[in-house]
């Protein structure tokens, strides 16, 4: 091993793992770090149980709505579905502010999106080239200023299903 490996997880750490989460648990975890699809087999690995208990545990997940299912790849591939996690997240923003602290919250990232849409002529961040410049970094700065504008852009959208969520007691739609 190089000195630029990472350490290697212990066995007393795995074992910690298995002991304190059981199977579902386990799937769980594993699924919501999954970005890509990916096969029940590897997950299955990757959760230290049966391929048969991680597609089990899987399908259950699917139904629930926190992972997607391509079923007609071989073998079935998953991944977490962030439309989910994002209805999580704006659902807990909903339980911790009042419609008003949303409203405020909202308001001020507004005021932040302008700013980038003055700063760079445009109202889509994507449009915006990075590499235009010489200067290394000038371009990190235009990076990072865009990432933060994107994340504006993502936060502007929680806040606001924040407010739907509390504004019809949970619901998206008003009963």
């Amino acid at each position: 091993m190089t000195e630029f490996d990472p350490a290697p997880e212990s066995d007393a750490a795995q074992r910690r793992w298995q002991e304190g989460t059981d199977t579902f648990g386990r799937v769980y975890d594993v699924a919501l770090g999954v970005t890509s699809p990916t096969a029940y087999t590897e997950i299955a690995e990757l959760a230290d149980c049966s391929p048969n208990a991680a597609k089990k545990h899987l399908e259950r997940l699917t139904e629930m709505g926190i992972v997607r299912a391509d079923r007609d790849s071989r073998p079935a591939q998953y991944e977490r579905n962030d439309g989910y996690l994002e209805w999580q997240e704006a659902s807990q923003i909903a339980d911790e502010l009042s419609i008003d602290e949303i409203i405020d919250r909202v308001a001020a990232l507004e005021e932040q999106l302008t700013e980038y849409e003055e700063q760079f002529g445009t109202t889509d961040p994507t449009a915006v080239s990075v590499v235009e410049h010489d200067d290394h970094e000038m371009v990190h700065e235009r990076m990072t200023a865009i990432s933060e504008w994107q994340g504006i852009i993502r936060e502007i959208r929680l806040y606001e299903l924040a407010r739907q969520l509390s504004q019809n007691d949970g619901h998206l739609i008003p009963a």
